[in-house]
């Protein structure tokens, strides 16, 4: 099974290796990270991300995500919710807040 790296610059908190695709409210909760997820569906915006321009390989976000993400960061393009984002490599993140 293959990992996929997930730091989070600017913070004390250390990389993460999770398997690829993992789920990341899952991983993430039990591990020591900076996000925190709320409903877990999409819809609160607690879990609100910035993927790094130069990582981030992940699904793309589907419609539902999308229409959240135009309500909590419509001028970010790289804005996504952890708690729907599918990695599928290396990436470094960093926490928002939703609007």
């Amino acid at each position: 099974m293959s990992t996929v790296r997930i730091e989070f610059p600017g913070t004390c908190f250390a990389a993460q290796e999770l398997p690829e695709r993992a789920c990341l409210p899952l991983f993430l909760t039990v591990q020591n990270s900076p996000l925190l997820f709320g409903c877990r569906s999409g819809l609160c915006g607690t879990c609100l991300i910035e993927v790094d321009a130069d990582t981030g390989a992940a699904e793309p976000p589907d419609a539902d995500e999308r229409e959240a993400l135009e309500l909590y960061a419509p001028e970010n393009p790289r804005a996504r919710l952890a708690c729907q984002l599918v990695p599928l490599g290396a990436m470094r993140i960093r926490k928002l807040a939703s609007a």
